[in-house]
């Protein structure tokens, strides 16, 4: 089947519905036709194109005129809801978007930088913790996949209430979310179907926790038993850090509900890398390896933040050691899940640490959606059309997947706001962005945390703002590209790390003006 694309950009209201840009297809168009233009909050990023089609129609019915392909093939046409607004939602709708099926990509809230480059159309005012709404607003537009993109509209259900309204969601349930959810959960699961893992107990009383770690001694890792945004886990250096990081969870009270259990972990020396694996409820399908960089500054020092930058493949992941994770850590989770009764559909993103000792892989985490940073460099190297991939994730079809990677290397320095992963300050201006972009070859600019000015200019609003990605024929190349598209953008508020990628490489020395 052949028919129109659409990939809006901008951003609208749930009341207010886009002008259609329209790709035409050879012999025959499908069209689609809105009442209302989109709305935009700057002129200064009105491009003419959106407003090529003077005529307004009542009827928002997509029309399709369906053709067959050369090889005679019906394919699947589908618009796709992506649930979030960072940079690794920004990147999911990058990739839908190039996907040859998708007719159309929103995404709520979405961001100034998805909207304005292009990739989507943002929703901006829909509440994606209210249930009702999402699925109202799938069923006006005949959204045939949501897609969520963080952790907590998974963990409150929205995935089950789209699967009861008959809304194919790529997610897991809230109850297989629990792998992220809740460590302690994670760590049950382990136990029962023996997957490697550090050495671990659980607490809610601090005099016992502490007690256990003056026995177990120095470094050892803290961790808040649910979702803390990133900033749960305190690698704890001295047994007076590992005091204070449960007087922070525990008294303190500072990540809440999330706090009211810790785990105390072993700290496994070695190095860190990150593993991707599409699952259907019974199938698992290993993406690229990457590798996440936690640590705020170079070389790995400062406090933990949600990742500063990453590389795709990860040279420390082996073919080998890529299938020994299949074997020994997700299809044993996988087949876990099914059979504790929650089956998993989505991504099992696995932390894992390669221990120095032995050189095996250990898991440290499970979180149960695509990484920040990381699927901004899976995205940018996939080839397959990611929103049929998607689909038969959703239909238990991943048996009969295979996916398509464009050759070479990928790499995203993250750029974030001064002070963080701390307090940092707001509506700091950032400029050059469509320079940065064009400073290189294969460079992509990801939006994690943006809006636009009454000057029409992009400002600052989050703690990781930008996600700088390139794509190179090895790393080397694509390192220097990220961060020669990097020294392009002027923003006084922000800083990154001068190394990523330097467990790989030899690191380049750089002179950066701040």
């Amino acid at each position: 089947m052949a028919c129109i694309s659409h990939n809006f950009g901008a951003s609208m209201k749930i009341g207010q519905i886009p002008v259609a840009c329209q790709k035409q297809f050879p012999n025959k168009i499908s069209q689609l036709f809105f009442l209302q233009t989109r709305s935009y909050r700057s002129s200064k990023f009105r491009d003419s194109q959106y407003y090529s089609h003077s005529n307004r129609y009542q009827s928002c019915t997509t029309i399709f005129n369906s053709v067959s392909s050369d090889h005679g093939v019906s394919e699947e046409r589908i618009s796709v809801l992506v649930i979030g607004g960072g940079g690794r939602e920004h990147s999911l709708c990058y990739a839908l978007k190039r996907s040859q099926s998708c007719d159309a990509v929103f995404c709520a809230p979405g961001n100034a930088g998805i909207s304005n480059s292009g990739d989507a159309t943002c929703i901006e005012d829909l509440d994606i913790f209210d249930s009702s709404a999402v699925i109202a607003f799938c069923r006006k537009w005949g959204v045939g996949l949501v897609v969520v993109g963080p952790e907590a509209p998974l963990v409150s259900g929205l995935t089950n209430d789209l699967l009861k309204a008959g809304i194919h969601a790529f997610g897991p349930s809230s109850e297989a979310a629990a792998l992220e959810g809740s460590k302690n959960f994670m760590k049950s699961i382990c136990d029962k179907y023996e997957i490697p893992t550090a050495k671990y107990e659980t607490f809610t009383d601090p005099l016992a926790a502490k007690k256990y770690i003056k026995e177990q001694g120095a470094p050892i890792v803290v961790k808040a038993d649910g979702l803390a945004a990133g900033k749960g886990v305190i690698v704890a250096m001295t047994l007076q850090e590992a005091f204070e990081a449960v007087d922070t969870i525990l008294v303190n009270g500072s990540f809440g509900k999330a706090g009211s259990s810790i785990i105390i972990e072993e700290f496994l020396e070695g190095e860190e890398a990150s593993f991707f694996a599409l699952v259907d409820g019974e199938h698992a399908l290993p993406l690229e390896s990457a590798q996440d960089h936690k640590r705020v500054g170079d070389g790995d020092t400062g406090p933990n933040t949600g990742g500063m930058g990453a590389y795709c493949p990860a040279p420390v992941l082996t073919q080998e050691l890529q299938s020994l994770v299949m074997s020994s850590i997700i299809i044993p989770t996988v087949k876990g899940m099914s059979k504790e009764g929650c089956k998993f559909v989505g991504v099992l993103y696995a932390g894992l640490m390669i221990e120095k000792k032995s050189g095996l892989p250990k898991l440290i985490e499970y979180n149960v959606r695509f990484g920040d940073p990381e699927c901004q460099v899976l995205m940018v190297r996939l080839e397959s059309d990611l929103a049929q991939v998607l689909l038969a994730a959703c239909k238990g079809e991943l048996n009969s997947v295979t996916l398509e990677w464009a050759p070479g290397s990928a790499m995203v320095v993250v750029m974030a706001s001064n002070g963080y992963p701390g307090s940092y300050v707001k509506g700091t201006k950032i400029q050059n962005l469509e320079e940065a972009e064009v400073a290189a070859p294969g460079v992509k600019i990801f939006h994690a945390g943006t809006a636009v000015d009454a000057d029409g200019d992009f400002i600052a609003t989050g703690g990781r703002v930008l996600g700088v990605t390139a794509k190179g024929k090895d790393l080397e190349e694509a390192r220097d590209r990220a961060y020669r598209a990097v020294e392009e953008i002027k923003w006084e508020g922000g800083f990154y790390r001068n190394d990523i990628g330097w467990r790989a490489l030899p690191l380049k020395q750089k002179s950066l003006n701040w």
